[in-house]
Formats: structure tokens, sequence, C-alpha cells
């Protein structure tokens, strides 16, 4: 847990889920006064057993010093929160957990003793984030991994003040840096910038503003790493022109580090094999492996030791996750592409898919997908988007409309046997949120890899499902 400094006056915290209950032990801790509140009754609970008040802020806001948000409050479209706004009218402070992490490195005296790597883009950013970290490790090097992935950033542990320098690399969502006003890492890797949450941040420009903040006020002074494939990242790359810039690309050979024929090309004719990188598949992940290697490179870290490390990564959960094969059909999960251009990266990657889609649908539906279609035999669709999705696909290839998961995969697996191809592949790339039906996208994971399991038990014991 990270030691905090103890705050002037009362400390709101608003949000309770892990990572706001994780500010609420970390400042309890403290000696800090704590209120704490969450729209949701259960973790009311929790809150006050680690010692916070409990109270409902937005009916009796009172007079805090500081207001902790959860990244998901919103700070200004379609509305500040009502709680957001109660606290900019008193003057309070609003900040996020984010904060509160260089607050505890700054008050212990540790800051000197921490690399702060801090990786953000539209898609790709778990993978990044996860695949840094995992490199970091192979080369023996202490590092610790948290933000928007895994571990709240509080709850990791500081740095020891007697040891070599600690790393920290931390997967930063637009809400994250939207909020964010103390962080400065010192490395920071923008991959990519299209439109997403923009009934967050109001348009492109205000999504594009909040991505940005990763590198102003002369941030991330040790290395930039900025994606070139899109237009966004090109322009944000020229406003911020640094001497220790690195450009990455999926597509074109213009970028210092760019992905072809399955190999990343840099130096002067130097290249590094990703197809024997399982976990690796696709362009878009020959650019999260460029950015790694970006900050590889910085670090010191041999070609080896990093092309050794891609090699054992495991990869992510619901990341392009291949969870099960039977016979020539390989099923893979990439429940985490919430929208069309995460789904464009998963098509691209593979031939022969049946696919499966649906959920909540994001604004602008798949027709950006249509590129992609060649690779696909047929759609299944699920949830909400199952009928407007049928509309976009009808006459680029055969659709079902399952509904649920389960029917869903069975259909997908039933018409790939019978069609019986030397290779194919039963992909969940929902391009829609999961909340019609789902949790989070997690349990719809989770739903997948039960059909999947349930499909498969059923071929070996000789039915159908």
């Amino acid at each position: 847990m990270m030691q905090l400094p103890k705050l002037t006056g009362e400390t709101a915290v608003f949000g309770l889920g892990r990572s706001g209950l994780a500010c609420v032990a970390s400042l309890v801790a403290a000696g800090n006064q704590v209120v704490a509140w969450d729209d949701r009754a259960a973790p009311h609970a929790q809150a006050e057993k680690l010692g916070a008040s409990v109270r409902n802020l937005a009916d009796d806001f009172g007079a805090p010093t500081q207001l902790i948000v959860s990244p998901g409050v919103p700070l200004t479209h379609p509305a500040p929160h009502p709680i957001v706004a109660a606290a900019r009218e008193l003057g309070c402070a609003v900040l996020g957990d984010m904060d509160l992490f260089s607050m505890a490195l700054e008050a212990t005296g540790l800051r000197e003793k921490a690399t702060l790597i801090g990786i953000t883009g539209t898609n790709g950013k778990s993978t990044a984030t996860a695949l840094v970290c995992h490199m970091l490790q192979s080369a023996g090097l202490p590092v610790h991994m948290g933000g928007n992935i895994g571990t709240p950033v509080l709850q990791l542990p500081l740095p020891e003040a007697c040891a070599q320098n600690t790393l920290y690399v931390l997967e930063l969502s637009s809400y994250q840096l939207d909020l964010n006003r103390q962080l400065h890492c010192d490395m920071g890797v923008m991959l990519n910038l299209t439109p997403d949450h923009l009934d967050r941040h109001g348009d492109m420009a205000g999504y594009a503003r909040a991505k940005e903040a990763l590198f102003e006020n002369s941030k991330c002074q040790t290395l930039r790493v900025i994606g070139t494939d899109d237009a966004p990242s090109r322009e944000l790359a020229q406003r911020h022109p640094h001497d220790r810039l690195v450009s990455i690309s999926s597509t074109h050979p213009q970028g210092e580090i760019y992905f072809a024929d399955g190999s990343l090309h840099y130096g002067k004719g130097v290249t590094l094999d990703l197809q024997n990188c399982p976990a690796l598949p696709g362009a878009h992940n020959g650019q999260n492996a460029a950015a790694a290697l970006a900050i590889g490179h910085s670090l010191g870290l041999s070609d080896g030791v990093i092309a050794h490390s891609f090699q054992s990564f495991h990869g992510m959960a619901h990341r392009l996750q291949s969870v099960a094969h039977h016979g020539a059909l390989n099923f893979v999960n990439d429940s985490k592409a919430t929208n069309a251009e995460a789904t464009r990266h998963a098509l691209a990657a593979f031939d022969n898919i049946y696919w499966i889609a649906g959920g909540v649908a994001k604004a602008g539906g798949i027709s950006s997908l249509k590129p992609q279609f060649a690779n696909v035999r047929a759609a299944f669709l699920i949830g909400e988007a199952a009928d407007g999705f049928a509309q976009t696909l009808a006459g680029e290839m055969p659709v079902v409309i399952a509904h649920t998961m389960d029917k869903a995969l069975a259909q997908a697996a039933n018409q790939a046997k019978a069609d019986a191809l030397a290779h194919a592949t039963i992909l969940l790339s929902p391009a829609c949120a999961s909340f019609d039906q789902f949790e989070d996208f997690e349990a719809r994971g989770v739903a997948f890899q039960a059909a999947v399991t349930t499909w498969v038990a059923a071929q070996e014991a000789g039915g159908a499902a």
C-alpha cells in the first residue's frame, strides 16, 4: 500500500469500486479524515470497515478540502456530475488516485527511485502495458503494473529506498488522464487515437485533449513513443516534438520502428521476428511490440532479451485469447473489443472467421469494418445490436441472429465444423459494449469460454451441442 501524506481538512471519496476503496484505505491509514459515498449501497459497509464515514455527498456535500473521484465520474460531458459541480463551486480540489500516487512518491522522498511509464491509446493499451511489464520482469528488473489494469495503483508497493530504481508500468485511460493533475510520467506511449468515449469528452477534440495530457507540461522527458497510423496521433506528435520521441507504425515504413511481413523493422535493416510470438498475432500487436521495443531500448535492454520476452509472453485474457482448439477450429476470445476499431484488428488477424458480434453498439456501428469482411465466413449476432448489425452485414456474408452467447457459439462452431475447412477461427469480437447482457466485458468473455467448453465436451462425447 502507498504511504500517503496527511492532508488538510476532510477528504471526500466518491465512487467505491476497487480504486475508490484503495483510496479510502490509503487515506485512512495516513490518518486522514475521510468521508465516502457511492450510488450503490453495496460498498458502503466496506468503506466503513476501512475507517471512513459514509455520507450521501449529493444531499450533503459538506466542506471537504479535496474530492477524490473514480475515473468514470463525468467531469464535463454530457454535464459535470452534481458532486463534481458542488466541489468546484466550493473551490474543493477534484483529484484521482493517480494524483494520490504522485503525492505518495513525493511525500516519502522516493520519486527519484521510481521510473513511471504511462501507456495510453484508444486500443491496445492493456496488451502493451502487460507486454512491457513482462519484458521488464524477464530482464530481471523490479517492476509493478497498475492503473487501468490489474492492481489499483495505491495498492502497489513503494520503491525500496536502498534498492535500485523501481519501474511502474501504468495503463492510463482517457478518464484517468482527464482527471489527473499531478502525475508526471518519465516515459509515455500513445499507441493510437480513434473515436471513442465521445459522450464523456464531448467530441473528438475533447477526447484527444484528454489523451494529450500524458505529454503536456513537459511530461515524459525520458521517452515519448507515438503511433503514426492515424492523423490525430500524428498531429499530437507534431505538437509535442522532443529529441527522445520515437515514432512507431503497424502499417507504414515511415515509423522509426514499424511492423511489416511479420517482423519489427528498426535501425539500419535490423529486424525482430514476431512470427514465433504466439500471443502477438496481427499488425496491431506489431504496434504494441514496437512500443515495448522502444521502451526496452531506452532502458538498455538487449535485442536478445527483448525477443525472448516477446516469445514467452502469454497474452491477456479477453484480448485475442485463444481459449481452445478442436480439430481445425481455433476459438478466440476478444471480448475486450468494445468498439469497431478494436474489432478491425481482430478481423485482420485471421481468415476463415466465424464471427460472434453484438451488444450495445457504439456510435458509427460496424460499417467501417467493410474492408475486413472478406475474412469472415459468417456472422452470428447477439444482444441489442443484432438487428442493426444484420442490416449492415446483409449481402456481405451469411448472417444468423442468435440472440445469446451460448446459441451463437454453438451455431458458429457447428457451421465451421460442417464447412470442413483446413483451418477456421470462431471469433468473439463484439465491437460493442457488454452491458445489455453482461456485467462487463470480462463476464462476456467468461460466458464465451463456458460455451466453448460445453460445445467441445459435446463433440468429444460424440454428440452435437
